[in-house]
């Protein structure tokens, strides 16, 4: 599947770090409801890709490392899923047998590339901070 629950989850966690200086790992998950093992291989992540920063010891935790202005969707979504494809043979690295048969291309190929690319696009066309809203 495109969008993984792992995929929403870091979007949550991002939105539980919006707006406050360094937040623990026990207070991200009780704010959206996440597990400690799903909350921290999602932060390892998101750390990895320069999104959030974290801090150890009795204090530690984790804040934004970039604004929320800079990012978006799909900025968080491949970070935790760099080759995310809306099906297997949109993967450069996958052969599809049907693709160029008799020096033909696979039409529905063609068109779910143009998909893809579309909705990349439009993962990419708001900002988080126009999407992540605190409650009250």
């Amino acid at each position: 599947m495109f969008i993984t629950r792992e995929c929403d989850y870091a979007v949550r966690v991002i939105r539980a770090l919006s707006g406050e200086g360094r937040v623990s790992v026990s207070d991200i998950c009780e704010r959206e409801s996440i597990t400690a093992p799903f909350a921290y291989k999602i932060l390892k992540k998101l750390h990895k890709a320069g999104i959030v920063r974290g801090y150890r010891g009795v204090h530690g935790g984790y804040s934004l490392n970039k604004e929320l202005e800079e990012l978006t969707l799909m900025d968080v979504y491949s970070a935790i899923d760099p080759e995310m494809f809306i099906i297997e043979c949109m993967n450069p690295e996958f052969h599809c047998i049907r693709d160029g048969q008799d020096g033909v291309p696979c039409r529905v190929h063609c068109e779910l590339f143009e998909v893809q690319k579309e909705l990349y696009e439009m993962l990419r066309r708001k900002p988080l901070s126009q999407l992540v809203e605190k409650e009250s």
